[in-house]
């Protein structure tokens, strides 16, 4: 059946513990934490600047720790896809000059908050992580991770509480210190993720509406595969000079401003692969604002169908999906009471996002499991909260 995951309670306690461990006696002093987040429908289109339509999860990244009268960091993980707590120290430059990445390579996120905080210079600190987000897996751990660490920069020495400037520096830390040219969607919905709610972000002008997701009936299934993949390889930023290079040849900023006529009138001066990037970013960012105002109607098989159209466009035009995340979705869109299936996140392995009624739950895992070749992990998920203080009381 479905897997249990850690509360948020019982991160914070195993981060406390770990940080007894490590640190001694002196307890921590703050505890914050920030969410993954699940895309329910617009893949590849927020470095396009078009639409996304993702909501924050239960699943958390948390800090605990405290300010030191040093220039120097200490963080340990204590994350459940980590066996052994790694711990990471280095000093903080009093120069202001970046922070170098470096090994381990989670730790290069820390660093790339530090840098693009908004209220240098950051003072010296202790901190734990503890993770219940699973690593790899298109649920964007990264930026709950990033996330999390400016959320509890802010409580040691606070800035002006601009939420989208914190999740624009954010991602900044992604770009310069891990490498990965993403787009905002991740770090946004971490930062502005609301209970009961997903997001529909307008990835140009930054402006999210809330679509209410309270329907009890209604449920969100995320299968994770359980096949890894990592973006910092050539393929993320392939697709994203590849959209670059579309928008150019049709004179436009960026895909965002462009239609499938201009697409089609431009044909022939561009090759096949960059014609079918295009196409996949063009009609995605339609099937978002439809599937957003499906969702608002309550016209669950619609949003569904769009899914579909979604995970078979990310397959076939796109070429991000991968045999294992075909395989979850026709397995799911075999069972009654299912409306729709995707793949979910950068692709290449990962998971699937699957909207379905309340009641099919258990026959849908049942079935999945019996038809996928591989070791699915389940998550049944609502709407959560995104980045917030928590009590250590």
């Amino acid at each position: 059946m479905a897997s249990s995951f850690p509360s948020v309670s019982e991160l914070v306690a195993g981060a406390r513990h770990q940080y007894g461990k490590v640190f001694g006696e002196e307890a921590p002093l703050v505890a914050v934490c920030a969410p993954g987040r699940v895309n329910l429908i617009g893949e590849h289109t927020d470095y396009n600047q078009g639409f996304v339509l993702p909501m924050a999860l239960p699943l958390v990244t948390v800090v605990v720790g405290s300010k030191t009268s040093e220039q120097d960091v200490t963080v340990v993980t204590a994350t459940k896809d980590v066996d052994e707590p790694v711990r990471v120290d280095f000093s903080l430059p009093s120069d202001g000059s970046p922070l170098s990445p470096g090994s381990p390579s989670w730790a290069n996120y820390v660093k790339g908050v530090i840098h693009h905080y908004r209220a240098p210079p950051v003072p010296g600190f202790r901190a734990v992580i503890a993770s219940s987000v699973p690593l790899g897996g298109g649920l964007s751990s990264s930026a709950s991770l990033e996330v999390a660490v400016y959320t509890f920069l802010q409580q040691l020495k606070p800035d002006d509480g601009e939420k989208v400037a914190k999740a624009l520096s954010c991602q900044q830390a992604e770009h310069t210190h891990a490498g990965v040219p993403c787009g905002i969607m991740d770090q946004f919905v971490s930062v502005l993720g609301k209970e009961g709610h997903a997001l529909l972000i307008d990835c140009r002008s930054l402006e999210a509406t809330s679509i209410p997701l309270t329907d009890p009936e209604l449920v969100i299934l995320i299968t994770n595969s359980n096949v890894k993949h990592s973006l910092t390889g050539s393929e993320y930023p392939t697709r994203r000079r590849q959209c670059e290079g579309a928008a150019s040849i049709l004179g436009k900023a960026s895909l965002r401003d462009a239609t499938m006529k201009d697409l089609e009138e431009a044909r022939d001066k561009m090759d096949d692969v960059t014609y079918r990037r295009a196409r996949h970013v063009i009609e995605e960012i339609e099937r978002t604002v439809q599937a957003a105002e499906s969702l608002k109607k309550g016209a669950y098989r619609e949003f569904g169908r769009l899914m579909v159209e979604s995970h078979n466009s990310l397959r076939d035009l796109y070429e991000v999906s991968c045999k294992e995340l075909d395989e979850l979705v026709s397995a799911a869109m075999e069972v009654e009471g299912v409306f729709g299936s995707r793949m979910t996140g950068g692709g290449f392995g990962g998971c699937t996002v699957t909207l379905l009624q309340a009641g099919a739950i258990d026959k849908t895992i049942l079935h999945i499991k019996e038809r996928y070749n591989g070791t699915p992990t389940f998550y049944v998920t609502t709407p959560s909260e995104g980045a917030r203080t928590l009590s250590l009381s």
